[in-house]
C-alpha cells in the first residue's frame, strides 16, 4: 500500500476517540484526526501511515465548522505543534461532553457499564481560558532554550505561550539560557512561591544508571544543588535531516526509558521544596517531585476519598501508590488512633516528605515499596477499606487481585486514563465487586485527559 503520509483528505469527522482525535473514514481506512470537532468537514493533512486499516491526521482547513469551535486559546497546539493544549479551538463545555462521551465508551466497550458521567470542572475559579496549571515540565534543546516536545517528536519548540500555568509561572524562563538536554522544572506552590529546578540530561541510553552527561554517579564529588554548569555554545537546536522517522521513535523511547534514571537537581530559584495545603494540613514537598498539577485538584480528590471511603473509627485502611500520603492522612482522620492505615509509595522521596507531615499521626504507618509485592505479602488486618491512585496505565490484575482477596468493605479507585480505568474496573467487576459510584473530573482544562474516580462495594 502506498504511504498516505503528507497527503490531504477531505473526510467528515465522526465521534471523538481515546487520545483527542476523531474518527474518520476514508477509502476504506480509519483516519484519526486531531484538532477537529465531531460533524465537521475538514481537510486533513496525514502526519503519520505505518500501512494497514488506520492512520493519523491533522485538520489543516475546516470546511463546515461545528458550533461549538472556538478560536484556538493555544498558539502552541495547533496543527504541527505540540501535544498540549490539544482541545483549544473547543467551547469548554463541549470539551467535556467530549470527555464525557470517551469515558462512557471506555466502559461500555471494556465493562459492559452503560453509563456516561457528567465530567464536572474542578471548584474553584473558572479556568477554562488557562491560569490552572500549578507544575510545568520543559525540555531544553542543544541551544539551552527551554520548550515543549512536537507532537509525537524529540523536537523542541522553543515556545511558551501555552495558556494553561497560572500567572508567573514562566515570566523570564524564555529569555534565560538552560543547560542543553535537561528537563526544566517549574512549581508555584500554595503560598505562591515560584521554584525552578534543572534535572541534569538524561543518560544516553546504555549509559550507566545514574550516571551523568560526564558518566559520573550522583554522590561524592557530584555536583552540588544549585551550582549548574554553564550552557554549551554555538549548537544549533536543528534536528538532522537525515533521521528517519523510525529512527526518531526508537531514540525517544530510550530517552523516555533514561529520563526515569537518578538525575543531578540543581535549584536555580526558591528553595526546591514546595509548600502545599490539603484539608488544613501543610505539606512539604520537592518541587520535582508530584503533586497535582491543577491548582484545585488534590484538595477536591482528597474531599471525594474521605467522603466515599467513610472509614469508622477503629478501622483498618490502605492507601495504596500514596504519594505523600494526601488521602492516607484523611484516611487515619476517619480511623482515629484506636485505627490503623498503611500507605504504601514507590517514590522514597515522596515517602519521606509524606513521613514528615504526617508524624502526629503514628497509626499510619508510610513506607517505600512495590504495591504489587507489598499487597500480595501483607499478612495484618483485613483492611476495610483501601484507596488506589495508580499511574497512568493502571494498577493491573496482580495488584487488583490481591487487593480483592483482601475482601475490603469499600475501595476508592482513581484513574487519569479512561482505558486503563475501565480496565481495572472490569477486574474489580470480576472478582465480585459492583460500583456503587462514579465521578469524573475536568482536571486537564483544554486538553483531552479526565481524571476518574470510582467507588466499588461487595
Amino acid at each position: 500500500m502506498t504511504s498516505w503520509r503528507e497527503r490531504v483528505l477531505e473526510v467528515r469527522l465522526g465521534p471523538p476517540g481515546h487520545g483527542g482525535f476523531c474518527v474518520a473514514r476514508h477509502e476504506g481506512r480509519v483516519v484519526f484526526v486531531r484538532h477537529g470537532l465531531p460533524g465537521e468537514l475538514v481537510s486533513a493533512r496525514v502526519t503519520e501511515d505505518r500501512g494497514g486499516s488506520f492512520c493519523r491526521a491533522d485538520a489543516v482547513q475546516i470546511l463546515e465548522p461545528a458550533p461549538d469551535r472556538v478560536p484556538r486559546t493555544c498558539p502552541v497546539s495547533g496543527p504541527g505543534g505540540a501535544g498540549c493544549c490539544d482541545f483549544a479551538h473547543v467551547a469548554p463545555s463541549a470539551q467535556r461532553a467530549l470527555k464525557s462521551a470517551v469515558v462512557a465508551e471506555q466502559l461500555r466497550r471494556i465493562t459492559g457499564i452503560e453509563r456516561e458521567p457528567e465530567v464536572e470542572p474542578i471548584p474553584g475559579p473558572p479556568d477554562s481560558a488557562g491560569g490552572w496549571r500549578t507544575r510545568v515540565r520543559l525540555v531544553v534543546d542543544a541551544a539551552g532554550r527551554a520548550g515543549v516536545h512536537r507532537y509525537r517528536s524529540t523536537e523542541v519548540m522553543p515556545d511558551l505561550r501555552c495558556p494553561q500555568p497560572v500567572p508567573g509561572t514562566l515570566d523570564g524562563i524564555a529569555e534565560r539560557r538552560w543547560t542543553p538536554g535537561a528537563d526544566l522544572v517549574i512549581a508555584v506552590d500554595d503560598e505562591g512561591h515560584r521554584h525552578i529546578v534543572e534535572l541534569a540530561p538524561a543518560p544516553e541510553p546504555g549509559q550507566h544508571r545514574g550516571a551523568g552527561p560526564g558518566g559520573g554517579r550522583r554522590g561524592r564529588g557530584a555536583r552540588p544543588r544549585g551550582a549548574r554548569p554553564e550552557p554549551e555554545r554555538g549548537a544549533s537546536g536543528v534536528a538532522d535531516p537525515l533521521d528517519t522517522q523510525n529512527g526518531q521513535r526508537r531514540r525517544a523511547v530510550a530517552r523516555r526509558a533514561a529520563a526515569h534514571t537518578a538525575r543531578d537537581e540543581w535549584v536555580v530559584e526558591g528553595t526546591g521544596r514546595a509548600v502545599q495545603y490539603v484539608a488544613g494540613r501543610r505539606w512539604e514537598v520537592s518541587a520535582a517531585g508530584f503533586w497535582q498539577a491543577h491548582r484545585g485538584a488534590a484538595e477536591c480528590y482528597s474531599d471525594l476519598v474521605a467522603e466515599w471511603a467513610n472509614a469508622e473509627a477503629g478501622e483498618s485502611a490502605w492507601d495504596l501508590y500514596s504519594g505523600v500520603g494526601v488521602f492516607a492522612a484523611r484516611l487515619a482522620a476517619q480511623t482515629g488512633s484506636a485505627g490503623s492505615v498503611h500507605a504504601l509509595e514507590s517514590a522514597p522521596g515522596a515517602v519521606a516528605d509524606g513521613r514528615a507531615a504526617l508524624g502526629d499521626l503514628p497509626w499510619l504507618t508510610l513506607q517505600a515499596g512495590r504495591v504489587e509485592r507489598w499487597v500480595a505479602s501483607h499478612s495484618g488486618p483485613r483492611p476495610q477499606v483501601v484507596v488506589l491512585d495508580p499511574p497512568r496505565a493502571g494498577a493491573g490484575k496482580p495488584v487488583i487481585s490481591a487487593v480483592a482477596a483482601a475482601a475490603p468493605a469499600r475501595i476508592v479507585h482513581i484513574g487519569c486514563d479512561p482505558a486503563s480505568f475501565a480496565r481495572d474496573l472490569r477486574l474489580y467487576l470480576d472478582a465480585g465487586y459492583r460500583l456503587g459510584a462514579l465521578r469524573a473530573f475536568d482536571a486537564f482544562p483544554g486538553t483531552h485527559h479526565v481524571e476518574c474516580l470510582a467507588l466499588l462495594e461487595r
